[in-house]
């Protein structure tokens, strides 16, 4: 039942930052757009800055709690990765404490302000004459924040079973980093050359 409650929290993360990578595609539509009105038709949009400025913005702070679902947060692993699965659990409970908690409650707390006051006097863009309101992607701030927070109480629980038990504890995989692909392709050659 635990692991099925982590699986959730891991699903509802997967479909954030999902439904947000559909940004790229806008932002590739949006800027090739900008690209050909500018350089062949020499008549630049006065939108395509704050578009891409936008989109980039809440596709990057949206992504976050799927990326700490998927460990693929940039972490110095050199040593680490060579501990056993309690000692890396370990650390990383006290990191998630003394480091990750404090620094997301602070994105909560000061993007929530920030939030407020962004949509209260209705802010828009100063990097461009159309004026693009930019509110509701200050809006994303304490919005990513309260995903990564509940992403990381997965992970938090993820760390203890895995003190508990000796292993950690499975989670979603829904894409492969190239160089784990590479090895296992490479140890399936070794394997299928030794067996003949």
């Amino acid at each position: 039942m635990l692991q099925n409650f982590l699986l959730a929290i891991d699903r509802f993360s997967m479909a954030v930052g999902h439904a947000f990578a559909w940004c790229i595609l806008i932002l590739t539509l949006g800027t090739s757009y900008e690209v050909f009105m500018r350089y062949v038709l020499n008549d630049p949009t006065s939108w395509a800055f704050d578009m891409s400025y936008l989109l980039y913005g809440g596709l990057f702070i949206m992504s976050g709690a799927y990326a700490l679902s998927r460990n693929a947060h940039v972490r110095g692993d050199i040593l680490f990765r060579l501990l056993p699965p309690r000692a890396q659990a370990g650390i990383e409970l006290v990191l998630y404490f003394i480091f990750f908690y404090p620094g997301v409650t602070a994105l909560i707390i000061a993007g929530y302000g920030y939030a407020v006051d962004s949509f209260g006097y209705k802010e828009v863009s100063v990097n461009s004459p159309v004026g693009v309101p930019i509110w509701q992607l200050k809006a994303l701030i304490p919005l990513a924040g309260v995903m990564l927070f509940i992403q990381g109480i997965a992970q938090v629980i993820r760390c203890i079973l895995c003190l508990r038990d000796g292993f950690w504890p499975a989670q979603l995989h829904d894409v492969e980093e190239m160089d784990q692909v590479l090895q296992a392709e490479h140890q399936r050659e070794v394997a299928g050359e030794s067996a003949q």
